[in-house]
């Protein structure tokens, strides 16, 4: 198992904000596990911890937001992975706005996508979402660096992995 720590540990993706509201509820959290899964069509996955607000609320949505952060957007980083939803309401103080199906947008990020759910696969901890963007957008000026892995290492988790 060490190695496979040692083979991890030199990962460094990019973290992403993903939203979900359904049923009169909204949620948000910090990812890490997130990826392109397919080139035609395009389908990216979203991987939930099923212990996260995030994930109760994403599995009866019929569409997710995935949203990038940007480096210095640490802050925003802190909030949605830092807290639980089940004690705070995360999107309380961060600018939204409304996209396709009903999914909630963060404003300031650089970059976002709704995608319509179209399967859930089980992987362990985590439930992967797989998504058909539907709608995409962001700030068209920003070139600048994406918050990463490393970036986030010291943001204690709202809820523990186990």
């Amino acid at each position: 198992m060490a190695d496979m720590d040692a083979f991890i540990g030199r990962l460094n993706p990019d973290m992403c904000v993903v939203t979900a509201a359904a049923g009169g509820e909204r949620a948000g959290c910090l990812v890490g596990f997130a990826s392109q899964c397919s080139i035609r069509p395009v389908r990216f996955v979203v991987w939930l911890s099923e212990l996260n607000h995030t994930f109760r609320v994403a599995r009866n949505a019929e569409v997710l937001a995935v949203h990038l952060l940007a480096r210095e957007q640490h802050a925003l980083a802190e909030l949605f992975g830092g807290r639980t939803g089940d004690r705070t309401d995360k999107l309380r103080d961060v600018r939204l706005r409304e996209a396709y199906g009903g999914a909630l947008v963060l404003e300031e990020a650089p970059a976002w996508f709704v995608g319509r759910v179209m399967t859930r696969a089980g992987g362990g901890d985590h439930i992967g979402f797989v998504l058909d963007p539907v709608e995409w957008g962001g700030r068209e000026t920003y070139d600048g660096p994406l918050l990463r892995l490393s970036d986030a290492v010291g943001i204690p988790p709202g809820h523990p992995v186990d």
